[in-house]
């Protein structure tokens, strides 16, 4: 009676730690995998949102006045992530410009 307890104690161990894998590895298919790394420029070719100038921040793609306007007011910034935690500009908007941007800090 032991041998089959533990037998099915470490069949139930396994079947739990293939489905924790399968779940791990559910959003990694190669068709739902983010194209933005491909996509993403140079840092030297990004616009740096802590010294932009107002035209500057325009030519980013998806980046409209308001929201170039608001990235200007609320400067600086540590981080470009900063302009979503700060809540400067939406979530949909800074996937649109994550890649496009990039926040040098001044040397002090």
């Amino acid at each position: 009676m032991r041998a089959r307890v533990n037998w099915t104690v470490w069949a139930g161990v396994f079947l739990y730690a293939s489905l924790c894998g399968l779940a791990q590895n559910q959003d990694r298919s190669p068709a739902t995998a983010s194209q933005t790394s491909a996509s993403a420029l140079a840092p030297e070719a990004r616009v740096d949102i802590n010294m932009a100038t107002l035209d500057e921040l325009l030519k980013v793609p998806g980046l409209t006045r308001p929201w170039a306007e608001r990235i200007v007011r609320f400067r600086p910034y540590r981080t470009k992530a900063d302009l979503k935690e700060k809540g400067v500009v939406s979530g949909e908007v800074y996937e649109r410009i994550k890649d496009y941007v990039i926040a040098h800090r001044e040397k002090q």
